[in-house]
């Protein structure tokens, strides 16, 4: 049978598209053991609890070239682990912002964001890239989670979402938001670049941040770890044994948080916290900008108060034990906590809740 040229390129053209379909035609894999591993470097991240013995991992490729993708499964470093293998060290990814570039090494078996782990391995420099040439492709992966595990997440670059997860999460993020809520059993995050939102967590919770700044709604267990390089951070309905707080710049707001251990340092930036209960512990450094902290009207503490310049205003009466122009030594109530503020520039405020 002859076929005329026509009916060829549109059998060709149908057969390409068959496969561009099938290409970006979902796949579920299962990982087994307590403690499992998924790395990707482009595409949406949602991560969900469920139910079952073993992690579910369903992977949507897509992009011209999804086609290139190649999905790994298997033990690495101890861990059972899916890796999405991008055979290119350009990759383009259209999620909304064209002019976004993002670049980090990625070792040669397809992982990354492992920390000391990494060392002594082979590494490649991976750019990704909101338009411009490149491997046009990108994966959107859904997770089910089962009680009682532990995730490693490595994602480089698009948007980062967990909802209702009963375990212990380690994520590492190189350019998304990221978006956690209503975790339990302990979450610890690192982002480089587009901020992070949490709420409704229960366990310890380490944040570190490189920019895009940080915003945490219940937060519940023995310690919150917040390292900010840029970007504000707004908290409310935090209760922790220790709350440590780093933040280069944008200021600190936090309302409605109980804590007898808060030790804050702040590059620049005025900071606004709220504590509703007793206190053993409380250090606050502020290189520029004001420093308020309201307290309740109960509270007993030595109290240690330094200003570069601007005043220094209390709600308390104070037992002064030496005053001078830009510093305050005395105590408070029956003395038992300790409360140390040093500010660079701005007022200090002690106020009565």
């Amino acid at each position: 049978m002859r076929i005329r040229p026509t009916r060829l390129a549109v059998l060709l053209t149908a057969l390409l598209a068959a496969r561009a379909l099938d290409a970006q035609q979902s796949q579920r894999f299962t990982l087994a053991g307590t403690e499992v591993a998924v790395y990707n470097l482009a595409g949406t991240l949602h991560v969900e609890g469920g139910t079952g013995a073993r992690v579910v991992v369903d992977v949507t490729r897509g992009g011209a070239d999804a086609g290139r993708l190649t999905i790994e499964t298997g033990v690495v470093r101890g861990h059972d682990a899916l890796r999405v293998r991008y055979p290119g060290d350009r990759i383009v990814y259209r999620p909304g912002n064209n002019n976004s570039r993002s670049s980090f090494s990625v070792n040669d078996d397809g992982t990354f964001g492992d920390d000391d782990r990494e060392r002594g391995r082979d590494r490649r420099r991976v750019e990704i890239r909101g338009s411009g040439d490149g491997l046009d492709a990108h994966a959107d992966i859904r997770i089910i989670v089962p009680p009682g595990h532990t995730l490693y997440l490595r994602q480089g670059v698009g948007e980062t979402t967990i909802d209702n997860v009963e375990g212990r999460l380690d994520v590492s993020v190189a350019s998304s938001r990221v978006r956690a809520s209503r975790v339990r059993g302990g979450l610890k995050l690192e982002t480089g670049s587009g901020g992070v939102e949490v709420s409704d967590v229960t366990g310890d919770v380490d944040l570190d941040a490189g920019s895009g700044g940080a915003v945490l709604d219940g937060v519940r267990g023995d310690r919150l770890h917040l390292d900010i390089g840029s970007g504000s951070v707004r908290g409310r309905a935090i209760e922790v044994r220790e709350l440590v707080a780093d933040v280069g710049s944008g200021g600190v707001r936090l309302t409605g948080v109980k804590t007898p251990k808060l030790h804050l340092e702040t590059g620049s930036g005025g900071s606004d916290v709220e504590l509703l209960a007793p206190v053993d512990d409380v250090s606050i450094e502020a290189g520029s900008g004001g420093v308020t902290l309201r307290l309740p009207a109960s509270t007993g503490a030595r109290v240690d108060v330094e200003t570069g310049s601007g005043g220094i205003d209390t709600d308390f009466e104070v037992r002064v034990a030496r005053m001078e122009r830009r510093a305050l030594h005395g105590t408070i109530g029956d003395g038992r906590g300790r409360i140390r503020i040093e500010a660079g520039s701005g007022t200090v405020r002690l106020l009565k809740n």
